[in-house]
Order: C-alpha cells, then sequence, then structure tokens
C-alpha cells in the first residue's frame, strides 16, 4: 500500500510572494528512528505505512507524497533586537495541511530537509542532536498541556553536515496549527505591502481566530487575540520553569503555540536571571525577562497591523496602544492564577501574591530544584513530615515560610488528600533535564543507540505520575554534570 497523506494546502494558494515553491533535497539512506504513532493517528495517517521505507523516505524527504506542494516560506525578523528584512525557511519546507481527527488544520513540515532560496548560504540540513532535542522537549511540552508544535517523526539521513565537525545528519517532522509568525507579517510590513499584510490577516483569522470572522473590526480582535494566547503561553512558560532561548520574532508564533526550540531549556535551581543560551550573550531573553520580550514582540505585530487599523496614523497608534496594554495584567492574571494552584490554593486572599512571591525569593537564595521544590510541596500538604525542605540550602528557610503556608491553606475547606491531588496534577515529577537530554543524544550521536532517547520520552509523557521505576529521572544533576550552556544547532 501507499503513504496516503490528506493533503490541503491553503497557505500555498496564497500570492507567490508569501512563499518559494522548493522540493526538498533526496538524502542518501534515510531510516527512522522515532515515529509518534499517537499523533500519526490523530492526523489521519497510517503509523504502520510510515513506519515502511516508503514512509522513511517520505520523512526524510527523500520522496514527495501525493498531494503536497512543497514550499519555503518568506517571513522577516528582529534577532536579538536587530531587524533583518529576509529570513525566511532555511531548512524547512512546508509539504501541506491536514485537518485532524479534532478538525483542526495542521501543518506537516520537514526540518532539515535541505537548502531553499532562503537559506543564506547554509546547507539546509540539521544534525541529530538538534532534531533529537526538539522532539524530546516539544512532545515534553505537550504532555506538561502547554500550546506546541509537535514532533511526528526523526529520520536519521545517512549523511553527515558539517558544523564543527561531521555530525549525523536527520530529519524531524514537525506539526503545528500553523508556522505563521510575528516576522511573517513584518516581511510585509517593511515592504510596505499593506495589501499582502491584509490578506495574511484574513488567512490568521479565518484558521486561527474563526470567531472573529465578520467581527466589526476584525484586525484589532486579531491583535488583542495574539496578545491574549502569548501572555497566557509565556506564563505557562514560566510555570514550569522553562527558557525558550531565542525569542526573536521570527519564532514568535502567531497562533499562541510554543514555536522553534534551539537553546531552550529547563531550569534546575530557581534563578529568575538564568539564561542557557549560548547566544545571548547579554540575557535578553533571561527567564524573567520572557513576559517583557514577548510583549516588545507583540508591539512588533501591532506595528504591521497599523494600516489595517486606520488611515490615520496617530488614532491607529493609540487603538494598538490599548490593546497592548492589556498584555501585563492578562500575564499576571494567568501566572499567579497558575501559582496559586502550584501551592495549593483553591481562593484568592489577600496577601497570597506576596507569601508566593516569599517562597520564591527563598528558593532563589537557597539555589532550590524548582521543579522538585514546588512537587515536594503536594506532599507537604498531606504530611507534616514530607522532606521539602530537602531543597533549601539553608532548610530553615522553608520552615519559616511552610509556618505561614500551612495558617493559608488552613483557611480553605478542601481535605489535605485533594490539596495534594491538585497540586500535583499542575506540578510535574518529570521535566527534560538538561543533563538527561545531553546524555540521550550523545548515545545516540556517538553510539547509534536510542534505547535512553526511548526512555526518556518515555517518562516525560506521563511528567505528573510518581512513576517509581523511573524515579532516577526527577533527580536535578549533580555537580560534574550540570549543562550551563545550550546551542541552537543551525
Amino acid at each position: 500500500m501507499t503513504v496516503h497523506f490528506p493533503f490541503q494546502n491553503s497557505y500555498s494558494a496564497l500570492p507567490d510572494s508569501f512563499f518559494a515553491r522548493v522540493a526538498p533535497t533526496p538524502v542518501a539512506a534515510p531510516r527512522l528512528i522515532k515515529l509518534n504513532r499517537p499523533l500519526a493517528v490523530q492526523l489521519g495517517l497510517d503509523p504502520d505505512l510510515l513506519e515502511t521505507p516508503e514512509g522513511a523516505a517520505i520523512l526524510a524527504g527523500k520522496t514527495v507524497p501525493a498531494g503536497a506542494d512543497p514550499i519555503a516560506m518568506a517571513y522577516a525578523g528582529h534577532q536579538f533586537g536587530q531587524f533583518v528584512p529576509q529570513l525566511g525557511d532555511g531548512r524547512a519546507i512546508l509539504l501541506g495541511e491536514v485537518i485532524d481527527s479534532d478538525g483542526i488544520r495542521r501543518d506537516i513540515q520537514l526540518k532539515g530537509s535541505g537548502p531553499t532560496p532562503f537559506s543564506r548560504r547554509g546547507d539546509g540540513r540539521a544534525a541529530l542532536g538538534p532534531v533529537l532535542r526538539e522532539y524530546i522537549v516539544s512532545e515534553a511540552m505537550y504532555a506538561l498541556g502547554i500550546p506546541t508544535t509537535r514532533s511526528l517523526a526523526a529520520v536519521v539521513t545517512g549523511e553527515h553536515v558539517i558544523r564543527e565537525t561531521a555530525l549525523p545528519g536527520a530529519v524531524l517532522t514537525r506539526v503545528a496549527s500553523s508556522h505563521i509568525r510575528v516576522g511573517t507579517f513584518q516581511f510585509f510590513a517593511v515592504r510596505r505591502d499593506t495589501d499582502a499584510i491584509r490578506r495574511l490577516a484574513d488567512h490568521v483569522v479565518a484558521r486561527h481566530y474563526p470567531e472573529l470572522v465578520g467581527a466589526e473590526r476584525p484586525y484589532h480582535a486579531l491583535l488583542a487575540g495574539v496578545v491574549a494566547r502569548q501572555a497566557d503561553l509565556v506564563a505557562r512558560w514560566l510555570l514550569v520553569g522553562f527558557i525558550h532561548g531565542v525569542m526573536n520574532t521570527d519564532n514568535s508564533s502567531i497562533s499562541g503555540e510554543t514555536i522553534d526550540y534551539g537553546p531552550c531549556a529547563f531550569m534546575d535551581a530557581y534563578n529568575p536571571s538564568q539564561v542557557f543560551s549560548s547566544i545571548d550573550e547579554m540575557g535578553r531573553y533571561a527567564y524573567a525577562n520572557q513576559p517583557r520580550i514577548a510583549l516588545w514582540n507583540l508591539t512588533r505585530l501591532a506595528e504591521c497591523l497599523l494600516p489595517l487599523f486606520s488611515d490615520e496614523q496617530e488614532k491607529a497608534v493609540a487603538e494598538a496602544q490599548d490593546i497592548l496594554g492589556a498584555f501585563s495584567d492578562q500575564f499576571s492574571a494567568a501566572y499567579q492564577a497558575g501559582l496559586r494552584k502550584k501551592v495549593g490554593l483553591f481562593t484568592e486572599r489577600d496577601g497570597d501574591e506576596a507569601l508566593i512571591q516569599d517562597l520564591l525569593d527563598a528558593m532563589a537564595k537557597n539555589q532550590a530544584d524548582f521543579t522538585l521544590s514546588f512537587r515536594n510541596l503536594g506532599h507537604a500538604a498531606v504530611d507534616d513530615s514530607a522532606d521539602a525542605r530537602a531543597q533549601f540550602m539553608e532548610p530553615a528557610a522553608f520552615d519559616e515560610w511552610a509556618s505561614r503556608w500551612r495558617a493559608r491553606i488552613a483557611l480553605e475547606p478542601q481535605s489535605a488528600a485533594e490539596r495534594q491531588a491538585a497540586m500535583h496534577a499542575v506540578n510535574p515529577m518529570f521535566i527534560p533535564r538538561n543533563h538527561r537530554v545531553e546524555a540521550v543524544i550523545q548515545a545516540a550521536v556517538n553510539d547509534d543507540n536510542y534505547a535512553p532517547f526511548e526512555e526518556l520520552v518515555k517518562v516525560l509523557a506521563k511528567p505528573f505520575e510518581d512513576q517509581p521505576d523511573y524515579a532516577a529521572y526527577a533527580d536535578p544533576p549533580l555537580p560534574d554534570q550540570r549543562v550551563l550552556q545550550t546551542f541552537c544547532g543551525t
């Protein structure tokens, strides 16, 4: 049987200025190393056929399936605050779109599938390490309940890519509700192509915000919708200790999904100024800076939409500023509500925000592990002797805070068991710890051993369950295991 993709191609039906038509570059000897079978079924694909050599050839870009209309999307972007008027998909090719079992349109894109007109002298390929990292982290984010692109498959190509050294080449099949970015709008704004901006905005409204079709002011409502989704998304990042690492406008999704997992990382010890990305030398995208940067990116989107707001510049700017002004309260509401859940509060009272901030301050001062501090707090909700203080260099700092916390939760009627269940449902036991991710990458790259990768993916698929057989995966790194820098891998 032939592998069938029920493709639709709404984006490639837009004007030619939106993309370049380009086919993936064939590879020597594609070999499937991981297929996300549940996601394949959700997309209406046959996982058994995808696991055949024919399926591997498609997932590596060696064969273009029937119905595909391969394109590289055009976009611009601010990279670390510096505007680049043309970026685009330099090593990714969108095969087409499918409607999944929930009725949602999904892009299917090959990442690492060869050069495109936007490659900027790059080879358009991907090394195995970054492909595995994106597979691991994106699927972990999905399991954590955070909007994200997904990973359908990882394939090795049988070829090497040259970076600092020769590395195994690979292709990731990425799935997204779309790959439209703030930078996509910037591409047309810098060219003063208002018609294209309107065409793109109409496409986004129809695809991602259908409730706005026919609205009196659809473009104002579109900006408000993106602002709300980004505020909620970044709050969710902070609540699990996630650091994107490269929040350029070309990596900021209009749909509100986490996209482009490069030098991303999860914190071990809580540190608001934590940076892992090797290219973020000034800490622009540090953990605690992410809300501010999200608003900065949204402001760039608003600038692109101004011509659609009003012919009067001052009026358009004032209207955009009013919409952007909602971000801070929306982020704060989502973040504070999430923090209350993390410490087991069911209601909101005066003093809660300060109480939680005191815990975060104590965690930072005591280099407490972010994930385990909150997970162990759930144990402390049912057992006064539970060792939640173990993460603190000075356990007395936790004891002082915990006495106030216990007085606060005593004001609520929920049982200790109810409280713990609610806390464990939002405080994961397992995250993609950097040293674990690096270890499975090294096993794959150096030894062609994917068993550690498979096991890590399995554990991370159930982040809120205790999984006693895999308890070691919850452990913070030992001093000699700490990963201090992460890399883009482009």
